[in-house]
């Protein structure tokens, strides 16, 4: 006589813990929660002898965003196989799904950090919130950019459609390296 298994703890479903794509709705929660996050910081620290805003972590974020967005166009035309192009290595494009996830997600907090800093900055009329608008206004920007390439990158390492013909069972036989 056998006895009835348990059904399994909640969580452990095996298409439960795949990753999906990134959420927007993730993305403006965190933007949105670092916006509040930034005003109340701001409102209680600034004063007039306050340090200039940095302009490095905008060059960064922009530098980021560009890169991204390179990797996106180079990985979509290596997995669609274009012409004059090499075969993409599978560990180099989880590797880069792993920092599309991770760039969104930052890039989205940084871009409601300094939406937050930024709409603070444009309430307080003092000089120092007046030569500090250009660099949170820039910040802002390259963050989401940031955002957008990371989405674009993440988009990009899709493993692209095959067309009917190519689905058939005699497709083993043209992959080299397959038995």
């Amino acid at each position: 006589m056998t006895q009835a298994q348990p059904p399994p703890p909640r969580g452990t479903d095996p298409e439960r813990s795949r990753m999906g794509p990134t959420r927007i709705s993730t993305l403006v929660v965190a933007g949105l929660a670092a916006a509040a996050v930034a005003w109340l910081a701001i409102s209680g620290f600034y004063y007039e002898g306050f340090p200039r805003l940095p302009w490095l972590p905008v060059v960064t974020l922009a530098a980021l965003a560009v890169l991204e967005a390179y990797a996106a166009v180079n990985t979509r035309g290596r997995l669609n196989r274009k012409p004059g192009r090499d075969p993409v290595n599978p560990l180099l494009v989880a590797r880069f799904v792993v920092l599309a996830k991770a760039s969104a997600l930052a890039g989205a907090i940084f871009a409601g950090w300094c939406a937050g800093l930024t709409g603070w900055l444009f309430v307080e009329r003092t000089q120092a919130a007046t030569e500090d608008r250009p660099a949170a206004g820039a910040g802002l920007l390259a963050s989401l950019a940031l955002v957008a390439a990371a989405l674009w990158l993440e988009r990009a390492c899709r493993v692209p459609d095959q067309p009917e013909d190519e689905r058939d069972t005699g497709d083993r036989e043209s992959r080299p390296g397959r038995r």
